[in-house]
């Protein structure tokens, strides 16, 4: 059976680590470099580092930032933000990033997906979705939560998939930040669905809501930042407690 992974992620606004609740209000968490390299000693399994208004302002992920923080940890690393093109994965590969993660330019230019997956393989190929359930539909929305579309999550995911994306990372706009648990019906229609790894993101309050979103919600990873920037949860401890409830991490 494949280990349940668990992965901080460190959204980024001008060279700083921020968090906020429902993709606003965003506030300090501290510096992303150092906080990365914590993580890396603590026991993550991997790290995703999304600069947050890299699509909104239209402009690149900061490759500099990538390299230093590729220079203090050695498990996997995700970066997003901004992304569109060969060029913009080929020099955050260089940097130091294991994979990719693209949103927006995704939904505006699926073939992207297909380009980026042959040139660099589906398991470098992340993409990520932010839906929010509207009058009991789930709808990908863009540009960090701010662009709502008619497009369905799951015939998007399943779209996603078949254009040769590795992962997908699932992030539930409702839940976000709630720190009231994981969407972890959409979750289970996902991993039932799809054939590829489902990371869970958004809604991570306790270690229970952890083990809810691999038992219930099926997922291969879930994703956190608020309770592993502040200290809530130490993540030895989160894994431990899962271990004890019979889901498979690795320690």
């Amino acid at each position: 059976m494949l280990t349940k992974r668990i992965i901080p992620c460190l959204d980024i606004k001008n060279g700083r680590t921020v968090k906020g609740v429902n993709f606003l209000d965003l506030r300090d968490a501290g510096d992303p470099v150092e906080l990365a390299a914590l993580y890396a000693e603590g026991g993550a399994d991997e790290l995703v580092f999304l600069d947050i208004s890299a699509t909104e302002e239209k402009r690149r992920t900061l490759a500099d930032l990538v390299l230093k923080v590729a220079e203090r940890v050695n498990i996997p690393f995700t970066v997003g933000g901004g992304i569109s093109s060969i060029e913009d994965v080929d020099i955050l590969l260089q940097n130091g990033a294991d994979k990719v993660s693209i949103n927006s330019s995704a939904v505006k230019n699926p073939q992207l997906i297909n380009d980026l997956a042959a040139k660099f393989g589906s398991q470098c190929i992340t993409v990520a979705i932010d839906a929010k359930e509207v009058d009991g539909e789930w709808l990908v929305h863009l540009v960090g939560g701010k662009q709502p579309t008619s497009i369905n999550l799951f015939d998007w995911a399943k779209e996603v998939e078949q254009r040769g994306a590795g992962e997908i990372l699932f992030t539930s706009m409702n839940n976000d930040g709630t720190k009231e648990g994981f969407a972890n019906k959409a979750l289970a229609r996902l991993s039932q669905e799809l054939n590829i790894p489902i990371i869970a993101s958004g809604g991570a309050g306790n270690i229970e809501h952890f083990c809810d979103a691999f038992v219930e919600g099926k997922a291969d990873a879930a994703l956190a930042a608020s309770v592993f920037h502040f200290k809530e949860i130490e993540i030895k401890d989160l894994k431990e407690a899962l271990k004890r409830k019979g889901v498979e991490v690795r320690l």
